[in-house]
């Protein structure tokens, strides 16, 4: 369940902070809620792959030290990144 090119690029260029920004902490919270929002829609078919589901479970853990992090360093942008992805209510 990877990503495509053009779509890593336009979720890239929705939360880079410069120009040449593929790396920040904005970016990789973006990606990966791409990737385990595909995957949630793969276990909607094959809800017995329990190796993905390892997985899922892995970038669910990443992502949530990433969050974690940047709520304690820069809570205004934590708040723009859950707010753009729709992660809390």
């Amino acid at each position: 369940m990877s990503i495509t090119k053009a779509r890593k690029q336009a979720i890239v260029k929705e939360f880079q902070l410069h120009e040449n920004d593929t790396g920040s902490i904005e970016v990789q919270i973006a990606l990966l809620t791409e990737r385990i929002n595909r995957l949630v829609k793969h276990f909607e078919k094959h809800k017995h792959d329990n190796n993905s589901k390892r997985g899922l479970f892995s970038l669910i853990g990443k992502r949530k030290r990433l969050l974690a992090y940047l709520a304690e360093n820069n809570p205004e942008s934590y708040k723009r990144v859950i707010q753009k992805l729709g992660l809390r209510k």
